[in-house]
């Protein structure tokens, strides 16, 4: 029941959906062997060696249209669409992960994480893709706007009672995405994304979490409450998000001296170096 469970969290679907899944498989499992013992039975006149030599060959070519033929009744065109998809692309070497950015502002480190995995395509054409796909703002005008435009690439623009009810998990999935960073989004991220997405989702907060997080925690807040505070030191941490603002497991944090001589706005300085230096190398290392 561990494996089913697993597999359940693996495709991000509902109870009711994962035995619908299931059931398509099987199906669609067993059209595909009674098609390909009716086609092999008319060419040979008993079962010898020839027979089960290409069995197999026949069965895997048969298997994906039974299957998609199956999900037309099951009502599952639309995930067995998107599954076959990723094993052939798979198959050729060259699936691509999709990310989402979430982002509310001018999108500076969305620009950076932009620029780092084109900089890769072009240096290194031989990786697993990895591609920014979908840019997700809160906030109509945003500089992060701008920036997705000029590069080409799809934006949604959500609403916060859609957001917390649905997550946009539906728009999410058609856009093939499957890893999100929140790249200065200030709503919270609902359960229903969260469980959509485990441990798909990371953030970058301003400072050395578990100091200086929570609800209300960005931006400038965050600088001028460590300057308050007297700290000698702050940084930027990259966690994974749960239910909870800034509580999920951290996976990355780097550092930087706090001068009694800096302002909210020069520390803000030094902790943007941080981000865009190591935020994008840590998502290409959590994606390989």
């Amino acid at each position: 029941m561990n494996g089913l469970k697993r597999l359940q969290t693996k495709w991000k679907v509902g109870g009711v959906q994962f035995w619908l899944i299931i059931l398509t498989f099987a199906l669609g499992g067993s059209l595909s062997g009674r098609l390909c013992s009716k086609i092999l039975n008319l060419v040979f006149l008993e079962k010898n060696w020839a027979f089960w030599l290409i069995y197999p060959l026949i069965l895997t070519i048969l298997w994906p249209f039974s299957v998609i033929f199956v999900s037309f009744f099951t009502g599952q065109f639309r995930f067995f669409k998107g599954y076959l998809g990723r094993m052939g692309k798979r198959f050729m070497g060259k699936s691509t992960q999709h990310i989402a950015i979430f982002a509310s502002g001018t999108g500076s480190n969305a620009q950076k994480i932009i620029e780092y995995f084109e900089a890769r395509a072009v240096a290194h054409p031989g990786k697993r893709p990895i591609k920014v796909s979908l840019i997700v703002c809160n906030v109509p005008g945003a500089g992060v706007l701008n920036i997705a435009k000029e590069k080409g690439i799809p934006t949604l623009l959500v609403n916060k009672n859609e957001f917390s009810t649905s997550g946009y998990v539906e728009s999410l999935r058609n856009s093939e995405i499957n890893f999100i960073v929140l790249a200065g989004f200030l709503w919270k991220v609902p359960e229903v994304l969260v469980h959509a997405f485990p441990k798909a989702i990371v953030n970058i907060h301003p400072a050395l979490l578990p100091k200086y997080g929570g609800k209300g925690m960005y931006g400038a807040k965050v600088h001028e409450a460590v300057i308050a505070a007297g700290e000698k030191e702050s940084g930027i941490s990259i966690h994974w998000v749960n239910e909870h603002y800034d509580e999920g497991d951290i996976i990355f944090q780097a550092t930087c001296a706090v001068d009694a001589s800096d302002t909210p706005n020069s520390l803000a300085n030094k902790i943007h170096s941080l981000e865009h230096t190591h935020f994008a190398p840590t998502i290409e290392k959590l994606l390989s």
